[in-house]
C-alpha cells in the first residue's frame, strides 16, 4: 500500500508540471488534488486549472480537439470521471482553509464554425448531466 501511494504521488507531481499545449488552460494554475476517504484511502489527481476566489475553489478539467469543435467521446468520458469525483467532494482544504468546490469541464476545439446535429446532441446531453450532478460545462469560452 505504501509503495502504491508513493508511485501515485510521484505520478501526480509529474502530471502537475506537464503542460498539454493544445488544452486551452491558464498556465501556472494547474493543481494537485488529493482525495481521502473514511477508510484511510488516498487518491492522487491533478486538475488542469484551480482558482480560489470568494470562498470557492474552482477546479477545471480541460479537454481539447485539434480537428473538431468538441473533443472525442473518450476524452469527454475521462473528463466526466473527474467531474463526478470533484462534484462529490464534501470539502476542499487549501492551506488550512475550507472552500466550496465548483467543478468545470472545459471543452475546446478547432473548426469552431462546424457544429453538426450529433455534436449539438452531445453538448445537450452533457448539459443535462452537468445540471443533474452539480458541475458546469464550458465550451469554447462560454458556459452552456
Amino acid at each position: 500500500m505504501l509503495s502504491s501511494r508513493k508511485l501515485s504521488r510521484e505520478a501526480q507531481k509529474r502530471e502537475k508540471i506537464t503542460l498539454q499545449p493544445k488544452e486551452n488552460i491558464n498556465i501556472g494554475k494547474k493543481a494537485t488534488v488529493t482525495i481521502s476517504n473514511y477508510l484511510g484511502g488516498y487518491y492522487y489527481f491533478t486538475a488542469d486549472e484551480a482558482v480560489i476566489g470568494d470562498n470557492k475553489l474552482i477546479i477545471t478539467e480541460a479537454k481539447h480537439s485539434s480537428n473538431s469543435i468538441i473533443p472525442s467521446i473518450d476524452d469527454i468520458k475521462d473528463g466526466l470521471i473527474k467531474m463526478i469525483l470533484f462534484a462529490n467532494l464534501k470539502k476542499a482544504i487549501v492551506q488550512e482553509k475550507e472552500y466550496k468546490v465548483i467543478p468545470i469541464l472545459k471543452l475546446t476545439g478547432t473548426n469552431t464554425n462546424i457544429m453538426t446535429e450529433k455534436k449539438s446532441c452531445i453538448l445537450n446531453s452533457l448539459k443535462k448531466e452537468a445540471d443533474a450532478n452539480g458541475f458546469f460545462i464550458e465550451h469554447n469560452g462560454g458556459f452552456i
